[in-house]
């Protein structure tokens, strides 16, 4: 798959709307029936297929982000119904009417885009966009969509449905948000009045609700997580940094300990690291990059100079004689995070230095 959208068409009037998609829509493969072959389908890029487009869903449906079909809602119930999973994995599914009248939301709204998806084809076609997702229709946080701009991560997704719930039929909501950023309400509307907002989650323990939001890198302790997450769901916001440092040659084994130790010991999740930060000399160190490679954590890297512009009150003639930096980790967890002061300033442990730092709302 070389791009995330695939326009599938079965009849003439819809191969002319899918050669308009495929100008329109950026990242679009088209498919149609060889016998409305134009001639210039191999210039375009169009596949033109033989016999029925049955046999080439399934693989299609696998393939690709998102599937356009150019035809009615019930026949593309029927071509994906025996292929679906669940809605974490299967792709956006749209259908556009032979006319073009109107452009329909079937499946994965949110986690797969098809909501998304459906309002840009609309705007492609000038068409009508057809929505019914409850959260969408009115205006409302959509619960599993809720800080994925933002990279947050929910921990517990199996509360995702009954929080919903609550939401769509304005129950009383805690939103309890201890770090991240605080801009995800998506309307221009004020919040409404069913949900309430907590900086912390001592504030809120004490109040009744429905269903709760809880947006924190802390790890809940047992009454937090009875009190709020029977019927909640917890977001790992991406604001943790960790600065390391470590011996040449050290092995990613012993770097992830100490990384995962740290967070432990401090409460923190795992979930919640944003990225690594460390010197430029150590960006090809091949222990550090199978940690990062193993936990999808990104690599930022930093000169001598500019960690030696961020002050320490235990400046390492060591560290220096080495790489020409007074420290590394923290600094380095510093400058990556916009921090004015650390979590953890320092941790040695074996090979391996570990300094942690929050990210702060304009980093």
């Amino acid at each position: 798959m070389s791009k995330p959208y695939a326009v599938v068409a079965i009849t003439k009037h819809g191969v002319e709307i899918a050669r308009r998609l495929q100008a329109g829509l950026a990242g679009t493969d088209v498919y149609y029936p060889a016998q409305f072959a134009r001639g210039d389908e191999t210039a375009l890029g169009i596949y033109a297929y033989d016999g029925s487009v049955t046999q080439y869903i399934p693989e299609l449906f696998v393939r690709y982000d998102g599937l356009i079909g150019i035809f009615s809602l019930g026949a593309m119930v029927r071509l994906v119904a025996p292929l679906l999973k669940d809605k974490k994995t299967d792709p956006a599914v749209v259908v556009i009417d032979d006319r073009a009248q109107h452009v329909i939301s079937v499946l994965s709204g949110h986690l797969g885009g098809a909501n998304q998806l459906t309002q840009q084809v609309a705007r492609c076609l000038g068409a009508e966009p057809v929505i019914t997702t409850a959260s969408d229709v009115s205006e409302t946080l959509a619960v599993d969509l809720l800080g994925r701009e933002f990279s947050w991560e929910i921990e517990n997704f199996e509360k995702v449905t009954a929080v919903s719930a609550a939401v769509v039929n304005e129950q009383q909501v805690q939103i309890v948000q201890e770090a991240g950023e605080r801009n995800w309400w998506p309307y221009s509307k004020p919040l409404p009045p069913w949900f309430c907002v907590y900086s912390s989650t001592q504030a809120a323990m004490h109040d009744p609700f429905d269903a709760a939001l809880v947006i924190t890198p802390r790890l809940l302790t047992l009454p937090e997580q009875e009190h709020l997450l029977t019927n909640g769901v917890l977001y790992r916001p991406k604001v943790i940094v960790l600065g390391v440092g470590c011996n040449r040659g050290t092995k990613a084994e012993e770097i992830e300990s100490v990384l995962v130790q740290t967070l432990r010991d401090l409460r923190l999740s795992e979930r919640s690291v944003r990225n690594l930060a460390t010197i430029d000399v150590k960006q090809d160190e091949p222990g550090l990059l199978e940690v990062c490679e193993r936990r999808a954590w990104p690599l930022v890297t930093y000169t001598a100079a500019e960690l030696n512009q961020v002050s320490l009150a235990q400046p390492s003639e060591t560290v220096y004689r080495y790489v020409g930096a007074w420290g590394v980790c923290e600094p380095a967890a510093r400058l990556s995070s916009g921090a004015k002061d650390w979590v953890l300033e320092k941790v040695k442990s074996g090979n391996v230095t570990v300094s942690v730092c929050m990210v702060t709302a304009d980093a």
